[in-house]
């Protein structure tokens, strides 16, 4: 069985996310989508509420399975028996960055492979930060947000 992870601290997940989701779990028999602690950040969102988020997003995926880490995702992925590792690559700046944690990933563990995927044209610039600004100045989020998250994320986050 092939089992991949794709990880994010999905703050909150977007339809940038679930697209990237949908096309992993096609390329796998089961795809853990990890939210990662990740200790340079301040989150808007517990994880508990972004796990209940995702699980709402992908309830109609069969082989998804949602959870959390606060280690190294790589640790994760060797711990469970996760061969691949998927990651969203929207630009240059995103390349970058990437880069230097695919870098370090291998370093870690070599048995785990990293996959890019691009999002759809129609998400390539879909962000967390973007989302949260949207709904801070009241601004409509349906086109980037699943319908089934839209109140969470509106009421989850702090308004003008």
């Amino acid at each position: 069985m092939r089992k991949g992870v794709y990880p994010g601290s999905f703050d909150p997940p977007t339809l940038a996310h679930l697209d990237i989701i949908k096309r992993a779990s096609e390329l796998v028999d089961e795809l853990h989508v990890v939210i990662a602690q990740n200790p340079r950040k301040v989150f808007s969102f517990s994880v508990e509420a972004r796990e209940i988020m995702l699980q709402k997003m992908t309830k109609d995926i069969p082989n998804v399975r949602i959870g959390h880490t606060s280690d190294l995702v790589v640790r994760y992925a060797q711990e469970n028996g996760l061969k691949v590792l998927f990651r969203g690559l929207r630009n240059i700046a995103d390349y970058e960055a990437e880069y230097q944690l695919f870098q370090f990933n291998k370093n870690l563990n070599n048995e785990v492979e990293t996959v890019y995927l691009f999002p759809s044209t129609r998400n390539g610039f879909v962000s967390s930060s973007s989302i949260k600004e949207l709904v801070y100045h009241h601004a409509d989020i349906s086109l980037y947000v699943h319908e089934d998250i839209i109140n969470d994320v509106i009421n989850g986050l702090p308004k003008k």
